[in-house]
């Protein structure tokens, strides 16, 4: 081979894949032709294991704009002329190398993904996972990537309102890191990434292009990490300041008439995005490197199409405006230079100077190898879920209310306030329920309505029952929205996975994609963008199957909302759905982890079931009747309940409860739909006749108390014992 097996392996790409590309040019490539086709054939850039499943999840209906891979960000209407932009992505690769900058430029590029498309951002979510936090460097990267989305984000004067965080071994190597950005813009005002009308012109603008960020995109997000490599170099460093002025430049742009197109400069820098504007617009493009400003002396092509340098952006001009653009740069303080222009040719045409050092048709650099394995399930999967949960002994019924104060201090159940409490989540006054509670809630300015936002994910599951776990983290994430009071609109997802490459990753993948997509369809709830991380591996290990779900609702009436928080003593407790769950459901929950140490068993949902109470509980906080909701789920029934007193500071008297069958299951079990509310004792019946019409139980648990929290014959606790547990829980590790 011409090209050496190290050379291949610096770009990500195998030798078939080599041979393939020789086949289609006709010729050895370039240099510059090999490092570009490396970055857009990567996985990050070219879904090469993952495409073919994507086509199964629905992305179509009467208020999706735009759907996934249109744009640089899915598209809903939300009436009264806008539109919500959303999307989330991940970093986990630089972050588990440079903590604060990896997590950093995550939100700094979700952030250009959603201002690039003409909508103003208003608010940040994140997922996050990291290893136990008794690991000295688990609890660096902790501080880091946390430290990283604060500093970024409230730099930028965007809140950040809430997310999720879990903690597992399966992490310790690999933490994970996905951003999400949710923008508002005029549904006539939306500006698309396309390169097209021959002689309009590329102007770059913003930072100088430096060698920060090189194979960002086929060395760090598309393989897995490797001690002797060293790969700091190929983290990107941000700049907030800079990216505020490119928000407001670029935003003031896109009510002119001066541009056809706009592009961040993210994965692949400005490879991805010169050749993937051309493909959308139908045409070519030339650019010429010598009139990049750069900030490193030296620097070749070869490094300028492929740096990763934050807080850049493409802008397709219209002939003869170039100055009309120029000048809006120039009041916001920001460079832009003219660096090539749009041709009809279809080549992607690279030069410097007038010496041509890559040319390749653009269809060929967007039209990477799509691999599909049939694989079968392998066999330790199938054990994990024929585990028996009969053969582990019941909680002790005196250790019942021991046991709920373990599963409180639990990093994973536990208060998040440490975290949160460090991002701004207030500003713009926008928050109307704070992180903390299941969906964070937004009012939108100019009318009536408010948009509920969630992060959901529960690997566990998805490990033990791939295809199960990818329906419950979709339903899951919509029954948040349902205790706000939305109505899901759509959803984002961030696919986070090992080696696609090996057949247990592989087949994890395609059940869990095949699990989301058929609740996607039984909630109607479409897909409009996303993103999939794999090689999610250190040293051959890999995390556990982790699709986290992002998902946006409407509450048309901003005042009909609800949180998780009981509101006043003497109300009616309610459980809305399942109340008798089965002994399995203590099945992969945080009990079955925290007390027996053990991932196993097999969880289980009833979607027609799940479907009838998420609409029972939209219906009944839209009608007024409602105090409370909150979704039950890890830690089960017990840790719902509690949560609930915590938020106000109210206790919990139960009824006289039967407990049938085991009492972990009855208490700490996490069985699916089902929501614990609270009603004033004069609108219960109202809620019970609601609950008929939709043909799912309404079952009280007894009544809003003072000071205490107790579950007759089985939990006798003080507000502050369960109130301590779960406030300090995360914070004693720290």
């Amino acid at each position: 081979m011409p090209v050496s097996k190290e050379a291949l392996d610096e770009v990500a790409l195998s030798e078939q894949e080599y041979q393939l590309i020789v086949d289609k040019l006709g010729r050895e490539p370039s240099e510059v032709e090999l490092g570009m086709f490396g970055s857009l054939w990567s996985e990050h850039c070219g879904y090469k294991h993952s495409k073919a499943l994507l086509k199964q999840f629905p992305s179509t209906g009467k208020r999706v704009l735009v759907k996934p891979g249109e744009e640089n960000a899915g598209v809903v209407d939300i009436g009264d002329g806008l539109v919500v932009v959303m999307k989330i992505e991940s970093h986990n690769h630089p972050s588990a190398i440079e903590p604060y900058q990896g997590a950093a430029t995550g939100v700094g590029g979700i952030v250009r993904d959603i201002f690039t498309m003409g909508a103003r951002p208003i608010a940040l979510m994140n997922s996050l996972r990291f290893g136990p936090l008794n690991d000295p460097r688990n609890r660096y990267l902790f501080g880091g990537v946390v430290g990283g989305i604060a500093g970024y984000g409230n730099c930028l004067g965007i809140p950040d309102i809430g997310g999720e965080i879990y903690f597992d071994d399966c992490y310790s190597g690999n933490p994970l890191v996905n951003a999400l950005c949710l923008g508002i813009a005029e549904a006539d005002k939306l500006v698309k990434a396309s390169a097209y009308g021959e002689d309009n012109l590329l102007m770059l603008v913003g930072a100088d292009t430096g060698r920060d960020g090189l194979h960002g995109a086929s060395g760090l997000a598309s393989r897995t990490f490797e001690d002797e490599r060293e790969l700091r170099s190929a983290v990107q460093v941000g700049n907030p300041f800079l990216e505020k002025l490119l928000i407001e430049a670029c935003l003031e742009l896109a009510q002119t008439d001066w541009i056809t197109g706009m592009q961040d400069l993210g994965a692949a820098g400005l490879t991805s995005s010169s050749v993937e504007s051309a493909s959308k617009g139908g045409g070519g493009i030339e650019i010429d490197t010598l009139k990049m400003p750069r900030r490193e002396k030296g620097m070749t092509s070869y490094e300028l199409m492929l740096s990763e340098s934050q807080e850049r952006m493409l802008v397709v001009v219209k002939k003869g405006y170039e100055d009309k653009v120029k000048a809006i740069f120039d009041r916001w303080d920001l460079r832009s230079n003219i660096i090539g222009r749009v041709t009809s040719d279809g080549i992607a045409r690279i030069k410097e100077g007038d010496r041509v050092v890559a040319e390749a048709p653009v269809n060929l650099l967007t039209s990477p190898p799509v691999y599909r394995k049939r694989v079968k399930e392998p066999a330790w999967i199938k054990e994990l879920r024929e585990f028996s949960v009969a053969s582990l002994p019941d909680v002790p019924h005196k250790k019942n209310g021991t046991t709920l104060l373990r599963l409180l201090a639990s990093p994973n159940i536990a208060s998040k306030k440490c975290v949160y409490r460090q991002y701004d989540h207030q500003v713009g006054n926008n928050t109307v329920v704070l992180p903390g509670s299941d969906a964070a809630v937004l009012r939108i300015k100019g009318t009536k309505k408010a948009i509920a936002l969630t992060t959901d994910g529960n690997a566990r599951y998805c490990y033990v029952n791939p295809y199960l776990g990818g329906v419950i983290a979709v339903a899951e994430a919509a029954r948040n929205l349902a205790c706000s009071g939305a109505k899901p609109l759509a959803l984002t997802n961030c696919l986070n996975f090992g080696n696609p490459e090996k057949d247990d990753v592989c087949y994890q993948l395609q059940e869990c994609i095949a699990g989301m997509s058929r609740t996607c369809r039984e909630l109607r709830v479409p897909v409009i963008s996303g993103n999939v991380s794999l090689y999610n591996e250190t040293k051959g290990e890999a995390i556990y199957p982790t699709p986290v779900v992002g998902m946006v609702g409407l509450i048309e009436d901003a005042t009909r909302h609800c949180s998780q928080g009981f509101k006043e003593e003497g109300d009616d407790v309610f459980l809305l759905g399942n109340n008798q769950p089965l002994d399995s459901s203590i099945s992969s929950s945080e009990y079955l982890a925290l007390v027996h140490g053990k991932v196993k068993g097999n969880p289980s949902i009833d979607l027609d079931m799940e479907k009838r109470v998420q609409r029972c509980c939209i219906e009944a906080i839209k009608r007024g009747i409602l105090k409370s909701a909150h979704d039950c789920s890890e830690g089960g029934l017990a840790v719902c309940l509690a949560e609930s007193c915590i938020a106000n500071g109210l206790g919990f008297l139960s009824s006289e409860w039967k407990i049938k069958g085991r009492r972990d299951a009855a208490l700490f079990g996490e069985a699916q739909s089902r929501i614990v509310v609270s009603v004033d004792t004069r609108h219960a019946w109202k809620l019970k006749r609601l609950a008929d019409r939709h043909q799912i139980e309404a079952t009280q648990l007894g009544t809003v108390s003072d000071k205490r929290f107790v579950i007759q014959g089985y939990i006798d606790l003080s507000l502050q014992e369960i109130g301590e547990a779960w406030r300090g829980g995360l914070e004693k590790l720290l």
